[in-house]
């Protein structure tokens, strides 16, 4: 089981929209999704995935990291 912090995530983002960002750049299916508010500023998400290796994931985090979605740049990091 891995984890992943998608970070600045617009707050008008479904989980569909979340869903279908990251199996456009080839991730797995995610098993479940926590919605972290924080303090409003930079909302994030995390992200469980029950059959993916934490390295995989860092593979495919590089693919979207600092990408520039739904006007803004999110970040991520596997837990």
């Amino acid at each position: 089981m891995a984890q992943l912090w998608l970070g600045n995530v617009d707050d008008s983002a479904t989980d569909d929209d979340i869903r279908d960002l990251l199996v456009r750049y080839g991730f797995p299916a995610f098993d479940a999704i926590e919605h972290v508010p924080g303090s409003g500023a930079r909302p994030a998400v995390m992200l469980t995935f029950n059959e993916a290796p934490p390295q995989e994931l860092r593979t495919l985090g590089d693919r979207i990291q600092n990408l520039f979605w739904k006007n803004r740049k999110i970040n991520v990091q596997v837990m």
